[in-house]
Order: structure tokens, then C-alpha cells, then sequence
């Protein structure tokens, strides 16, 4: 293999765009001297002469050697230069993220992280994947799950997210309705590949079994059965908040006692070290949540 470094190059490619080793040494810089001993080194490198001097004023000439170590010098050069700019705007935050996300966060958390990050970064290349169920960090970047996920990743929790009825109005008089009472009545629930299991659970603790009449990954879906009078619907907060149901006068929103509560986390691999466009988002991810905090009924969610 050929040893030849790029400033070698460098050199060779200035040598024949001033002409002179004199007018190259002053446009990079250098000694006349320096470039002679540059373009030496690099003629050792590959084993014969690179340029025709012809002596005086008369511009250098390439040999047929130099002009094929030329042609591939320059794409070298060119790709060094890019690789320089994309680690210097990696630095600055620019580059590539990939996020895994479900349908709460797409909708309410992540509209802000996006924004944000491309107004401080329009480089940036922002990639979100729906998470499966039992997902894993895997290749990604950063993870929203609402319960934390197994394996050698770091999280923070955003929010603690309460579930909340949704029925039609005149269902229920005004105030909190005990788990309990829907023991028996057609609920539309979400998919297995949702969290209906967790609150399947979670109403069997109450003692509390619905009778699912539909099912739907939905949420705008389920919504828009519950206003057809299939049945009620438990949905956490961010759901309805991303669905700005209460200012729907077809359905009404009913605390629950007891309050079935899920965590909404932000996971990252612990092994790794993370891109600062990846730190940045974290940070934006954990502002937000904390705005929506404020936002929630009776200061909660």
C-alpha cells in the first residue's frame, strides 16, 4: 500500500493550481523550501517524480505518475474535507438521531423536541420509529416507553401520566368515579400492542372487569367510538391532552378512584457515549415535560 499523507497532497494540489513551488509556498504558508521537501516526501511515497521542473519562471508540469496521483488525490482531499466538516458540525449538535416514540409522545412531547432541536440545529437529521411492544434500545438513539425498558440503558422519568374516564356527557354526574363502577360495561379499549394489558391489570386490582367492545391502537379512534355511545374509554392524560378533548362538548373527562397511574420514560444506551444533538434532545424532552406538568388538571399528570 501506497504511504502518502494529505498534506502531501495538499501541497501537490496547490504546486499545480499556482504553478510555482514559490507562489504555492506563499499561498499555503510554507517556505519554497518546505515545499520542496513536501513534494520529496511524497515523490518517495510513490516511488518517482511527480512533477517536471523545468527551471525559471516556467510553471511546473505534472508527470504522467503525478497526474494519476492527482486525479485520486483530489477525491481523497475531498473526502477528508467532508469528513472535517461533518465531525465539526457533529460537534455543534448537527448529524443524525434515531428516536423510537408511541402515540402520546409523537403527539404532545416530541412536536416541541422537533422544532426545537431543527431551530437550533437545521443540519440535523431527525428519524422517529414506532416503538413494538417489548421494544429495545437497540440501534436507536433515544427510547420513549411508558414503563422502563430492560437492558444496559440509562432513562429519566418525563411524567407520571393518571388515566382518566371519557364518556358522553350526563353519563356520570360531574366528579371522580370509583374503578369499581365499570365492572361489567362496554369499554373501547386499545390493542395488546398498546398498554391494555398494564390496564387490564390495573382494573382486575379494582376488581373491576369491563366488557370490551372494540378495540383500537387508536386514540382519535377510541375517542370517536365513545362519541358514538359504543361504549366508555380509559385514556391517560397525554392522550386526551394531545387530543384537546376538553374542549369537546360530546364527551366528558371523570377522574378515577383509585387513579391508575403509568410513567412515561426517555431511555438512551448506557454503553455508548451520547452525540450532543442526542444530549441536547434529552434536555429539550425533560424542559417540556416539565411545562406540561403545569398544564395538567389540578397541577398533575
Amino acid at each position: 500500500m501506497v504511504d502518502v499523507e494529505l498534506r502531501h497532497l495538499a501541497t501537490m494540489a496547490a504546486v499545480v493550481e499556482e504553478g510555482t513551488f514559490g507562489r504555492a509556498a506563499a499561498r499555503l504558508g510554507y517556505t519554497q523550501s518546505t515545499i520542496s521537501q513536501q513534494v520529496a516526501a511524497l515523490e518517495k511515497s510513490v516511488g518517482g517524480p511527480v512533477f517536471e521542473r523545468p527551471g525559471g519562471p516556467r510553471p511546473v508540469r505534472l508527470t504522467p505518475l503525478g497526474t494519476v496521483i492527482l486525479e485520486q488525490g483530489r477525491d481523497l482531499l475531498a473526502k477528508a474535507e467532508a469528513l472535517a466538516d461533518a465531525v465539526e458540525r457533529f460537534k455543534a449538535g448537527d448529524g443524525r438521531i434515531d428516536i423510537g416514540t408511541f402515540q402520546s409522545v409523537s403527539n404532545v412531547i416530541l412536536p416541541a423536541v422537533v422544532r426545537r432541536l431543527r431551530d437550533e440545529h437545521p443540519g440535523c437529521d431527525i428519524r422517529l420509529s414506532d416503538v413494538p411492544e417489548d421494544p429495545q434500545i437497540g440501534d436507536l438513539d433515544l427510547l420513549f416507553y411508558d414503563r422502563p425498558v430492560d437492558g444496559d440503558v440509562e432513562r429519566v422519568k418525563l411524567v407520571d401520566d393518571p388515566y382518566y374516564l371519557v364518556t358522553r356527557p350526563r353519563d356520570f354526574p360531574d366528579g371522580p368515579v370509583p374503578l369499581k363502577r365499570l365492572d361489567g360495561k362496554p369499554v373501547v379499549g386499545c390493542h395488546a400492542a398498546c398498554d391494555q394489558v398494564w390496564m387490564d391489570q390495573a382494573l382486575a386490582d379494582a376488581d373491576a372487569r369491563p366488557r370490551i367492545v372494540f378495540r383500537s391502537p387508536g386514540n382519535e379512534t377510541i375517542l370517536s367510538m365513545v362519541r358514538a355511545g359504543l361504549g366508555w374509554a380509559v385514556l391517560p392524560w397525554l392522550a386526551l391532552h394531545g387530543s384537546d378533548v376538553q374542549s369537546d362538548d360530546r364527551l366528558a373527562i371523570h377522574e378515577l378512584r383509585p387513579a391508575p397511574t403509568r410513567g412515561v420514560y426517555l431511555h438512551w444506551p448506557a454503553t455508548s457515549s451520547q452525540s450532543p444533538l442526542a444530549v441536547r434532545a434529552i434536555e429539550i424532552a425533560t424542559e417540556v415535560a416539565a411545562d406540561l406538568t403545569k398544564q395538567a388538571p389540578a397541577g398533575r399528570i
